[in-house]
């Protein structure tokens, strides 16, 4: 386990003197999602007065976004509560009453489910033929077998031969295919389809044949956080304990959110075979929240006083390493006096007054944060929550000094990916009570490699649509997923066009060309939002979790702090 804090009363950390001399450290957290809400009500409840969050958009929350249509509530991210043993996020909706407002049959079943466990999928080819579900079950239960052979090369210890490329993609797809072809009872006409579907398995998130759904947890490192769900995959909102108001924690905390969710990867070959097996599952059973996702994030928000959040405040640059080297030109003075949380006049927390910003000049601020509106906020610590997604668009620029070698080598190797989400509102069900998802099989693809398709060929990667359960909480609505670049590409289409090549796809694969275009269309892009670009990550070919490590190590690296790097 890694030592944060520092090595004491040391004469030489130059990092302790101011805080030792004014006593509350002031703390600003980059981020209002759940991971920068979590950090500063934990740091609230810790005893610290001097907190702000910076949030660059307009809202709260992060990649949850809970809309309501008409007396449904969708959700375009977060979704999935995953787990209910030892996971914060159940047991906050659960104290709440977030989880009572059930069906008949969801209570029969013990859970809140987005779709029905009843029922059955139906596996539909580009030829509008149905295939049997006696293939289906035999493909699924091949499919998982080795599905579930990928995560033993991480937990066995088990060499990763050099054919597979260190590739979950490129090994799942040559082991599955291999056994088909030498299965000597089935005939040709079943091979061919079980290979097709080989591929729809691959774009399927976390597939909805019983992948493992699953967040990170490494008892050794003695890590805690907040487990959420986006889309299938797995978040976890990971931080470390800051020590309390008269500690001295370093200066800058990077905790991206970083995931674990292979589906978000442009092609499961991307994604490390040798890694595959160090996410684990949560417990328990999985849930949703019928009255919103927003609902956990109004309730971590309410014990953080409204003006400790600035909403609309992107930040430009944190200046991390002021201890030795303080910013040149005017653009980076810091703010005038007073504490920037509060109004002019207004008392701190508890009573307190404000602390002033006036320094000894042997007490310069150890870190100042530039925002896009020019303000220039310091701090004696920061705790960064972006998203991987801005890390690697944006490190360059964001962090002065630049941040050093192995930490951008660790933003390089992760990979993060784009899932949306398109759900469809139909005025009636099209589709059969006894179905519970239309999955998209393209016979043309059975011998294909990696799927890269062409901007125009983009609603191939759409990988099916689930039917929404129960039908009185949602109506007739079909959500659909779609991962990858081919993703991105339809971010940039209207609406009107993507409910229009959905349907025509609806039409084909079932056969029944007077499917009627949907009443209504909502789908998310988050790909193309620049305070996200990106929904999930992942550990990518040559990457681990020790790179999250590598992260979350904080800065700067003072001699004198006891800052192991990861074990």
């Amino acid at each position: 386990m890694q030592s944060c804090e520092s090595s004491g009363d040391s004469a030489d950390d130059p990092l302790s003197r101011g805080l030792r001399r004014r006593g509350q450290p002031r703390v600003v957290v980059i981020g209002a999602g759940l991971a920068g809400l979590a950090a500063a009500k934990a740091l609230l409840e810790q005893g610290f007065t001097d907190v702000t969050v910076l949030e660059a958009s307009s809202c709260i929350g992060g990649r949850v976004q809970s809309v309501k249509l008409g007396h449904a509530t969708f959700e375009l991210g977060a979704t999935w509560i995953h787990g209910s043993h030892g996971n914060p996020i159940y047991h906050l909706a659960e104290a709440n009453g977030l989880l009572e407002e059930t069906t008949d049959g969801e209570r029969s079943v013990g859970r809140i489910s987005l779709y029905s466990k009843n029922g059955v999928a139906c596996y539909l080819t580009n030829h509008g033929r149905r295939i049997p579900k006696d293939v289906v079950e035999e493909f699924s239960d091949l499919y998982n077998e080795v599905y579930n052979m990928t995560q033993e090369f991480f937990r066995h210890g088990k060499p990763v031969n050099a054919e597979s490329q260190n590739s979950v993609g490129v090994f799942t797809r040559e082991e599955v295919r291999n056994r088909i072809r030498d299965d000597p009872d089935d005939p040709e006409a079943t091979k061919c389809l079980k290979l097709a579907m080989i591929q729809q398995y691959l774009k399927v998130p976390l597939s909805s044949q019983n992948f493992v759904e699953c967040t990170w947890q490494r008892e050794e490192d003695r890590l805690w956080g907040i487990w959420v769900q986006g889309g299938r995959g797995c978040s976890e909102v990971l931080f470390r304990p800051l020590p309390g108001p008269g500690g001295h924690p370093a200066p800058l905390w990077l905790f991206p959110q970083v995931e674990s969710c292979e589906s978000s990867s442009h092609s499961m070959d991307d994604v490390s075979l040798s890694a595959f097996g160090e996410w684990t599952e949560i417990p328990g059973a999985h849930h949703i929240i019928p009255s919103g996702f927003m609902r956990v994030v109004e309730l971590l928000a309410e014990g953080i006083p409204a003006h400790v959040i600035q909403l609309g405040k992107p930040v430009r640059c944190v200046h991390w390493d002021q201890a030795s080297a303080r910013p040149r030109g005017p653009e980076i003075e810091p703010r005038g006096e007073g504490d920037h949380n509060h109004d002019a006049g207004e008392g701190g927390q508890g009573g307190e007054e404000p602390l002033g910003d006036e320094r000894d000049e042997d007490e310069r601020w150890p870190v100042l944060v530039e925002c896009e509106d020019c303000e220039v906020i310091p701090a004696d610590h920061v705790i960064v929550t972006v998203s991987l997604g801005v890390l690697k668009r944006q490190y360059p620029s964001f962090f002065r000094p630049g941040l050093p070698a192995e930490k951008v080598a660790a933003i390089h190797r992760l990979g993060i990916g784009t899932t949306d989400k398109i759900f469809l509102e139909f005025e009636e069900p099209f589709w059969g009570p006894e179905c519970n998802s239309i999955q998209f099989v393209w016979e043309d693809e059975a011998e294909s490699g990696p799927l890269t398709y062409s901007p125009e060929l983009w609603y191939r990667k759409i990988c099916g649509f689930d039917v929404l359960y129960p039908p009185e909480r949602y109506g007739h609505v079909l959500s659909g997923w779609i991962c990858g670049e081919e993703a991105l590409v339809m971010e940039k289409c209207d609406d009107e066009a993507v409910a229009e090549i959905c349907t025509e796809m609806l039409r084909q694969f079932t056969g029944n060309p007077n499917i009627p275009k949907p009443r209504r269309i909502l789908r998310s892009a988050w790909g193309s939002n620049p305070y996200f670009r990106g929904s999930y990550s992942y550990t990518r070919v040559g990457s681990s979790g020790a790179d999250v490590e590598k992260l979350a190590t904080p800065l700067p690296y003072a001699e004198s702090s006891k800052l192991a790097g990861p074990r």
